[in-house]
């Protein structure tokens, strides 16, 4: 018996099932809806009814029937933060999904450059985002490889990238720690080195590493790319995670042109466990708006 299920069964045989309710306030409310996919909201996506209390957000998130929550910024938060919100999530049942591991150079090269300084920087930074991510129990980091290098042919860049990703991955390995490179599409992020599927697809399959996966985020690539479920079955065996933005607006589903319900369906055909992060904004403003945010995501759920 794990952990989790040794616990459950001691509280209900010491306090009986009387006092279960006690249980599920602190898990996800039986009565919550109860999603097919792990969907993971943000900080302050729930604001306006939970209060800026990060702590009061999750247990709202959880209260939802949320399971997963992921935080780009958690590297850089308090300490004390952390595990205050680390205990949370176990108490509420809430999976922690990304964090971005690293300081990411959007216009200047970074990796691609083979800098040798700029190497060692960003493996810092990983060994740095190990500790981070024991402390939340996160199993994902995002990794953006930075800026093209101009000066450079991009097989060259290539070669660069893998060999620092490699380097990575030898730290990670050990910690059962993935990072998830996130190709990043041209209109928003012009000029940088990762920009499709295809290629993080290539670049993941020459560091041949558990510890180095394709994070495809949605949104990102509609823009980019389109054709996105066929591109998720080409990539599949090297996608570690994913996240969500409708498109025009980068707002939650239903907001955009982008058909969820079919693409949620195919992830979840495939038997996906892992997450997928809410990395976007709300359409509506207010209280409002966040329930619309919430009944989109029932409403795209409902493919079973």
């Amino acid at each position: 018996m794990n952990r989790r299920n040794f616990l459950k069964a001691a509280a209900l045989s010491v306090f009986g099932l009387a006092t279960n309710s006690l249980w599920t306030r602190m898990r996800i409310p039986v009565n919550a809806y109860q999603y097919n996919l792990n969907y993971a909201p943000h900080l302050d996506m729930f604001r306006h009814h939970a209060g800026s209390n990060p702590i009061d957000q999750l247990n709202f998130m959880a209260d939802q029937g949320f399971r997963a929550f992921e935080d780009n910024d958690m590297r850089k938060r308090e300490v004390d933060l952390q595990e205050k919100m680390a205990s949370t999530m176990e108490k509420r049942g809430l999976q922690m999904g990304v964090f971005v591991a690293h300081e990411i150079y959007w216009q200047k090269p970074n990796l691609a450059s083979g800098d040798s300084k700029l190497r060692s920087e960003f493996l810092d930074y990983i060994k740095k985002a190990i500790t981070v991510a024991k402390r939340v129990n996160a199993k994902w980091m995002t990794v953006v490889p930075g800026h093209v290098d101009m000066r450079q042919n991009m097989a060259y860049q290539t070669a660069h990238v893998v060999e620092s990703l490699k380097q990575a991955s030898a730290l990670l390995e050990p910690h059962g720690i993935v990072m998830v490179l996130e190709p990043l599409n041209f209109r928003d992020h012009p000029g940088l080195f990762l920009k499709e599927s295809p290629q993080a697809y290539k670049v993941c399959k020459a560091v041949d590493s558990p510890s180095c996966k394709i994070l495809f985020d949605i949104y990102h690539q509609q823009i980019q790319e389109g054709n996105l479920i066929p591109n998720i079955e080409q990539c599949w065996d090297e996608i570690g995670y994913f996240q969500i933005g409708d498109n025009p607006g980068r707002k939650e589903p239903t907001t955009g042109e982008i058909n969820y319900s079919n693409v949620f369906k195919f992830i979840h055909s495939k038997g996906y466990k892992g997450i997928l992060g809410m990395e976007h904004g709300n359409y509506s403003r207010g209280r409002e708006g966040e329930m619309d945010v919430i009944k989109a995501y029932k409403k795209v759920d409902q493919f079973i």
